[in-house]
Order: structure tokens, then C-alpha cells, then sequence
């Protein structure tokens, strides 16, 4: 068989990535066929005209007044009459700025509960429509009885003195339906000034908005046919939330404004649409929808044509453009780095290089086109760096499902070595380090160490701040004992003080070592080794550059219980799937137990770190970037035990993830841009870390999530629910992960589908313990080293609630809000349910942690799956399967 060569590969990553560009583009261009409606040509009748400027707000800035005549100039061009809502703050100035302009205006004055301030508008609106002979008609108050500030029997004394104090049409702006409510405000006024908002009224959608619009116009004449009808309020929002059926879109304003321009000209309806310019700050008003419903845009430019084709997204094609050129130099460096890859795999990671370059073009696109505030700047901004954080942490884990979906074959794939005869073996100081153990654990240790098949080596106990002597005394005696069959191999000592915790224990045990011994072995006090470890691990040294050799932690106590198999089966991920992983890199986690070390590597960097409570991965990272070499023999030489409870596995967690961010700190500037690692190395001891990096973002994303639905349910006006732009990859990334954990386990770990899931679920159930570790070791640096809980029972149910307190908050919070978003949101807004359903899917790692503490109290029971037995006191420990 001819095997491919180089440039065959080359062009094969090439038609890959090129397929993968022209699919993108296939996509934006089915995404984006304009739309199309009946053309017009010349000046629509006219708009409802606010002329607050893009960081104007009646509440704080006026526009001045020579703002004020630029829009009226830009508006002249495109109609021929406005509509305006109040004559206060300067406002009355806009009939006379316009008077040598070819407008006409229907002035309106602002009244509600402020009887004083109405006083003002009426006055002023009649002093500003006598003087102005541009203004015809007038508007006293702007739905006011159907915000409840006024009643009918309030409004009309306030119609009836301005009819009599002015000479041209007085009426009151309402919606169609207080019209039909109220027909006593109809002979107090000379016209019907109605409202038309399709996007308001339940029933509507965008394929019936023209009609009903018209439908109600017509109605409201047939109604009352003897007053004259003038809409002075019709439109449709190009942006914001979907309500009902009606879903805001560019196109869909468009075709509206055109429809109802086509319409009026037709059958000589006098109309303003709503409205002539979009006005930001009426977000505090109308929600995300209140911005956008201008023919012109806030910066005063058309956002639409009025004849031609209509696309939502204008600069589709530019866009298209920079998601291409975004993605070009990813999947060159992917191309050029991963060849190894099956093709598959290599088309799967381009498309995920795609995706992401287009979502980021996306957001761009989303956030250009958002009228931000200091109000909402705040929430935009801190969406935006979660979904940058998101998209670290989906390209990093989906390149580790890529990897191993694309490469069965390991580079570096480690087997325990085999006795090759060799007559001489070096001597090994084998260290453990110990505090406050149950002492039959620790001698279970020793017993395991004790039937060693390796003929040189010693062990040194380091009981480290032990207080109670009860807990210590028996293993001295223990090691006195088992000293009777070779006379000084296990040497024992209880250091209290002892400074730097477990690091402090191990330099301790480093200093007292045999100098004859070549190498470092480290072993947890609750280890049981198997007899062939070191002479299945010393031989790898024989490659001078190997400064320390890794088995995987496993465990001997999975039948105990439920809990035990959940945990044990996610820990077994780990070293199954992230360890082999980085062991092709070089970029191996040392973690502490079972691991063998070059004592001179060690001493030449510089002995064991006490400023890091993870001094076994700081010391491997160390090891690396003084040059050495790590190798990661995948076969289980050796089972601990397991935490008895979730507090344990908590505490445990916590440290790891505490020490992770102490060393992210401590080797940042080696991490990301040093040369003394590889770039693969880099990568994975950087961005390994990524998914507890999301954890942390998690835990502060999901107080944000619950307090924001609070602020949007209790002040509307200021607070409005994300987009659903930001929303859908948050789900789909969640998503994804299940089912990348899911396939990676069906891979590589030899469990059922439902061990699988339990091991899902106890990593889920960690979310808000590593979270707060990465948020803690952000801001602090010297937490001490707490000694993870083993041998300690099942906790009570009491305590089972008391460990998961804060995650069970989180949990009620987060379906508060979601079921208070769905009762006060859910009947008109349908995608306020993607908002619930994103605080559904946050609150499962919170009902995971409850979940995993109860079955820690209650499930019981033997896995079948994996039949461990406890090994007696001088009793070999058993194997797993395959490790025969």
C-alpha cells in the first residue's frame, strides 16, 4: 500500500479547510436573501418625531437647538409633516426652526399626574400654535388614559380649553381600542388620533401586521365616519425582543413602512410612522424593543431603502469576508500542527474554527448595532467576557475531543517496564507524608511498600503537625515492626511543627534521604502499591532526560458505596482521558502519589515548593520547564481510597483547583509567551485548565443570572433580559460538553453509559466548589493546605444539607427566577423561555452537588461493574481488570 506522502497531505488539509470555507459561505448566503415589497419613490406623509440625540434622554439632555435644525433639515428630505410629543425644554423652538423648511407639524403637549407642569405644556402648546402658522393640528396629551394618568373625565376639560383658546384641529393621541372604549372623548375632539402598533397587541405576527394595522384603521373609520382619522402613531421596531408572534427584523420594518407608505398614498390616509428617528433612551421605557422603531437611525442615516431589495443585515457580505479571514490563520496553525489527525477529525476542528470565527463576526455584528448606555454598557460588557471565556474553554475542550476522536494511535503510550534481567537496581527513598491518618490506613501503606519486589530502597513516614499522639504512636510502633525483617528500611518521623504542610514534609524527608538514592518515590498514606511498581517505573530513567515517571491514581474502595463509584468513575476520567492526552504533549499533572522522581532533577530545581498548597503538579510544571521529561505509564500500580463523603471530595477539589490558579500566577509569563516549554506544553498547562477557569465564571455568572431577573422583574424599566444572541451559545456549549463527556468515556473508560452519566454528575456536582477556589485564588495567595477527609464514615442527612448550603441557594435562586421569568414573561415573550431555560441548565450543577451529598449519606451497595475487594492487613492489593 502506497502511504500518503507529505504534499498529498498538504493538499488534503487545504480542500479540508477550503470546504469548510465554502460551506460558511453557503451559509451566510441562505441566511441572508433579501426580502422583497412593493417599492416608493418620493416623501412618505409623516413620522412621529423625537429629536433626543443618541446620548440624549428627557430626563437629563436636550437636544439643543442647532441639533435640532440639523434633524429637521435631514427630515425634510424624506417627509413632509411631524408629529412631536411635548413643547417643554426648549422643545417648542422646532416650528420656528423649521419655518423655512417645507414641514408641517401636529404639536403635541405631555400630560399626565404633574398638574403643574401641565399647566406649562397647555400654555405653551397653545402660545407655540398660535405663532407658528406651520403648526396644523394639535395634540393634548399622548395616551394618558391608557397609562391610567388621566381618566377620560380628567382629559377633556384639558381638549376643551385648548379648542377654545386655538384655531387650528385639537385632538388626544390613544390607541384604537380607547377609541372604541371611550366615545365620549370622540365629540370632545375636531379628529381621531390613533395609535397603531402591531407589535404591541397579542394575535399579530410579521405576516399579518399590514393587515391588521389597516384593519383597525378602517374599523375606527367605519366606527365613527363622521370625524375625520389621522394615525399618528404607526410602525414597526427593527430590533428587540419577539413578542408574541411578532419577531422585530430590519426586513420586517421595511416591508411594513413601505406597505403603509404605498398604503396612504393609495386611499389619501393622513399618518406619521413611528417614528422618524430611533431613540435610545427609550430602553427605560419600552425594553429592548424601545430604540429601534425610527426610519432613521440614531446617528440620522436611512437604516432601510425605499425601493429595491431588503436585506436584514446589509453588510452580510463583509461580514461573511471577516469570518473567513478570521478563521484563515486558526486553521492554518491547526493544519500545520495537527497532520497526525484523521481527515474527519481534521474537518471537524476547521468547522469548529468556523463556527466560532463566525460567531465572534456575530457578536460584533450584535453589539455594532446596540445603542449602549452606562445602563446597559455594564451588562453587555460582562456578556461579552463571558462568552469570550466561553470560547476558550469550547476550542480547548473540543480540540481534546478532537484529539481523540482523530488519533487512537498514542505517540507516547508507556507500558509498566518489564524485568530485563538487569543484575543491579538504584536505590530508591521512598517518601510519605502523612497527617493525622487513621493509623490502620497508614499501615496498610507500609505493609503494601513492605512486599516490594525491588531489592533497594527505603522508606522514610513523615508525620507532619500531628496533634494527637494516638494517631501518630501507632505507626512508629508499626515501622519499628516491620524493621524486624530488614533492619532500617522504614525510618519514621513526627515533625510538629513542620513549615510548608505536605511540601514541608517531603523537603523534610528529601534532606534525610540515603545519598545513595537516585530516585524519589511519593506514596499518600492511604496507597496500596502493587509489588512490581518500581521495577514496572525505575526503568523508564534510563533515558537520561526523564526527570520523573507517573502512574494514575486509582482506587481499591469503588464497591463501598454508590458515591464511590460516582466519584470514582469521574476521577478515572481524568487520568483515562486528560492525562493521556497531555501525556503526547509532554504536559503530563504530577499528582503527588505514584510517582517516581530523578532526585537530581529535584535538587536541581530546587527542592519541594511550600508556597503552593498543589506542590506535587507545581513541582512536575517545574520539572518541565527546567528541561526535563515526564512519562505517564497509563497502568494502575497502585489504589487509595476514595473520600467517604461529599465534604471530603470537596475539600479535595478545592485545594487542586486553589493550587492551579497559584501556579497559573506563579508561571504565567512561561505559560504564555516563555520558551523554556513547548508550545504544545504551553497550550495544555495553560488552557488545561480552562473548563475550572469557566467554573469560576460560572459561579459569578449565576449570582448575575438570578440578581438580573430579579432587577428585570422589579424594574422593567431600566432592566431588560439578555438577547438570545448571547443566550443560545451558552446552552450549546453546555450541550456540547455532555455529550463530549459522554463519547470520551464511551472511548476511553471502560464503564457502562450509566456509571458514565454518575460520573458526570459528581463533576458537575464540583462546579461551584472549583469556582470558588479560582475565584479565591485570583484574590488571595497563601490559603493553607487542608488534608482531604478519608476514612471518616457516611455524613449524616443533617450534614448532607449543611455541605451543599450555598450551592442549594444558588439552586432556589435560579428557579425563582425562572419561574417568575416564565409567569410575568412567558404569555407574550417566547424568548424569555430561552432565558429560563439557560437559568434551568445553570442550576444543575447546584442540583448535582445536592444530588451527589445525598447519595453520600444514603446510597449503599457493591459495583458489580467493578468487583474491588479491601485487601486485608498483609494481603497483596487486587487488580483491575487489564492490569494483569
Amino acid at each position: 500500500m502506497t502511504m500518503p506522502t507529505k504534499s498529498t497531505s498538504t493538499w488534503l488539509l487545504l480542500g479540508l479547510a477550503a470546504a469548510v470555507l465554502a460551506a460558511n459561505a453557503l451559509i451566510w448566503i441562505a441566511g441572508n436573501r433579501p426580502h422583497v415589497a412593493a417599492d416608493w419613490q418620493g416623501k412618505f406623509y409623516g413620522a412621529a418625531y423625537s429629536p433626543y440625540p443618541i446620548d440624549g434622554d428627557p430626563g437629563f439632555r436636550h437636544p439643543t437647538p442647532e441639533e435640532l435644525r440639523r434633524d429637521l433639515e435631514s427630515l425634510s428630505q424624506y417627509t413632509g409633516s411631524l408629529r412631536t410629543y411635548s413643547v417643554l425644554d426648549g422643545l417648542h423652538r422646532i416650528p420656528e426652526l423649521a419655518a423655512d423648511l417645507p414641514l408641517t407639524f401636529t404639536l403635541g403637549a405631555w400630560i399626565d399626574k404633574r398638574l403643574e407642569r401641565n399647566r406649562r405644556e397647555i400654555d405653551l402648546l397653545v402660545e407655540t400654535a398660535n405663532r407658528n402658522p406651520n403648526v396644523t393640528r394639535v395634540l393634548v396629551a399622548n395616551e394618558a388614559v391608557l397609562r391610567h394618568d388621566l381618566t377620560a373625565a380628567e382629559l377633556i376639560p384639558y381638549i376643551r380649553e385648548v379648542r377654545a383658546r386655538t384655531q387650528v384641529p385639537v385632538s388626544t393621541a390613544e390607541t384604537w381600542g380607547i377609541w372604541l372604549e371611550h366615545p365620549e372623548l370622540v365629540a370632545e375632539v375636531d379628529y381621531l388620533a390613533i395609535h397603531i402598533l402591531p407589535y404591541w397587541e397579542e394575535g399579530t405576527s410579521n405576516a399579518n401586521a399590514v393587515a391588521h394595522a389597516i384593519d383597525k384603521y378602517r374599523l375606527i373609520r367605519a366606527t365613527y365616519p363622521d370625524k375625520p382619522v389621522v394615525i399618528v402613531e404607526v410602525g414597526a421596531p427593527s430590533a428587540g425582543r419577539t413578542r408574541f408572534d411578532t419577531a422585530p427584523a430590519l426586513s420586517h420594518q421595511a416591508q411594513f413602512m413601505r406597505a403603509i407608505f404605498n398604503f396612504g398614498a393609495a386611499e389619501q390616509v393622513e399618518y406619521y410612522v413611528m417614528e422618524a428617528i430611533d431613540q435610545p433612551w427609550k430602553t427605560s421605557i419600552e425594553g429592548s424593543v424601545g430604540p429601534y422603531w425610527g426610519v432613521l437611525d440614531a446617528h440620522r442615516q436611512p437604516k432601510f431603502p425605499f425601493s429595491g431589495p431588503i436585506w436584514d443585515r446589509p453588510d452580510w457580505l463583509a461580514m461573511l469576508l471577516a469570518s473567513a479571514a478570521l478563521a484563515i490563520g486558526p486553521m492554518i496553525w491547526f493544519a500545520r500542527r495537527r497532520r497526525d489527525l484523521r481527515p474527519s477529525a481534521q474537518l471537524m476542528y476547521l468547522a469548529i474554527i468556523q463556527t466560532i470565527a463566525s460567531g465572534a463576526v456575530w457578536i460584533a455584528h450584535v453589539s455594532a448595532g446596540e445603542y449602549l448606555t452606562i445602563l446597559t454598557a455594564i451588562p453587555w460588557s460582562l456578556q461579552v467576557a463571558v462568552l469570550a471565556v466561553l470560547v476558550v474553554v469550547f476550542a480547548s475542550t473540543a480540540l481534546e475531543f478532537v484529539d481523540v476522536l482523530g488519533n487512537r494511535r498514542l505517540r507516547r503510550a508507556f507500558a509498566p517496564a518489564i524485568a530485563d534481567g538487569r543484575s543491579a537496581w538504584p536505590r530508591v527513598s521512598i517518601h510519605v507524608p502523612v497527617h493525622n491518618e487513621p493509623p490502620d490506613m497508614v499501615c496498610a501503606t507500609l505493609d503494601g511498600l513492605a512486599r516490594l519486589d525491588y531489592p533497594d530502597f527505603e522508606v522514610i513516614v513523615v508525620d507532619n503537625n500531628t496533634k494527637d499522639e494516638a494517631a501518630w504512636r501507632p505507626v512508629e510502633q508499626y515501622c519499628s515492626r516491620l524493621n524486624e525483617t530488614v533492619p532500617g528500611r522504614f525510618r519514621f518521623f513526627h515533625v510538629d511543627p513542620c513549615h510548608g504542610f505536605k511540601a514541608g514534609a517531603l523537603n523534610f524527608a528529601l534532606a534525610r534521604s540515603d545519598p545513595a538514592a537516585e530516585f524519589i518515590a511519593v506514596v499518600d498514606g492511604d496507597y496500596v502499591v502493587e509489588p512490581r511498581w518500581l521495577k514496572a517505573t525505575v526503568p523508564h530513567f534510563d533515558d537520561a532526560k526523564v526527570g520523573f515517571v507517573q502512574a494514575p491514581q486509582d482506587h481499591r474502595d469503588f464497591g463501598q458505596s454508590r458515591f464511590k463509584q460516582m466519584i470514582g468513575w469521574e476521577y478515572a476520567g481524568f487520568f483515562e482521558i486528560g492525562m493521556v492526552q497531555r501525556n503526547e504533549a509532554d504536559a503530563i499533572i504530577q499528582h503527588g502519589t505514584m510517582v517516581v522522581l530523578r532526585r537530581a532533577a529535584i535538587v536541581a530545581c530546587g527542592n519541594w515548593a511550600t508556597w503552593c498548597i498543589c506542590e506535587d503538579a507545581e513541582m512536575g510544571l517545574r520539572l518541565l520547564v527546567n528541561g526535563w521529561r515526564s512519562v505517564y505509564v497509563r497502568t494502575s500500580l497502585g489504589r487509595g481510597l476514595m473520600p467517604d463523603g461529599f465534604r471530603g471530595y470537596k475539600i479535595q477539589r478545592f485545594r487542586w483547583a486553589y493550587g492551579a490558579v497559584q501556579i497559573l500566577r506563579r508561571y504565567a509569563k512561561d505559560l504564555l509567551w516563555g520558551r523554556r516549554l513547548t508550545p504544545a506544553q504551553r497550550y495544555h498547562f495553560a488552557f488545561g485548565w480552562a473548563p475550572w477557569i469557566a467554573d469560576g465564571a460560572n459561579c459569578v455568572l449565576a449570582w448575575l443570572a438570578a440578581v438580573w431577573t430579579a432587577l428585570v422583574l422589579l424594574v422593567p424599566d431600566y432592566f431588560v433580559l439578555p438577547p438570545t444572541s448571547f443566550v443560545y451559545p451558552v446552552v450549546a456549549v453546555f450541550l456540547f460538553q455532555i455529550v463530549k463527556v459522554m463519547v470520551l468515556y464511551k472511548l476511553r473508560v471502560p464503564c457502562s453509559l450509566g456509571q458514565a452519566l454518575g460520573a458526570a454528575v459528581a463533576g458537575l456536582a464540583l462546579t461551584h466548589t472549583v469556582g470558588k477556589a479560582m475565584l479565591t485564588g485570583v484574590f488571595t495567595s497563601r490559603r493553607p493546605f487542608v488534608r482531604t477527609p478519608k476514612g471518616t464514615g457516611r455524613p449524616s442527612l443533617v450534614e448532607a444539607f449543611r455541605i451543599v448550603r450555598q450551592e442549594s441557594a444558588l439552586a432556589l435562586a435560579l428557579w425563582l427566577a425562572a419561574l417568575a421569568t416564565l409567569v410575568v414573561h412567558g404569555d407574550f415573550d417566547p424568548e424569555s423561555r430561552i432565558w429560563v431555560l439557560l437559568l434551568a441548565l445553570q442550576s444543575i450543577p447546584y442540583l448535582a452537588a445536592i444530588t451527589l451529598s445525598l447519595v453520600s449519606t444514603f446510597a449503599q451497595g457493591r459495583d458489580v461493574d467493578r468487583p474491588v475487594a479491601i485487601p486485608a492487613a498483609g494481603q497483596p492489593a487486587p487488580l483491575s481488570a487489564g492490569d494483569e
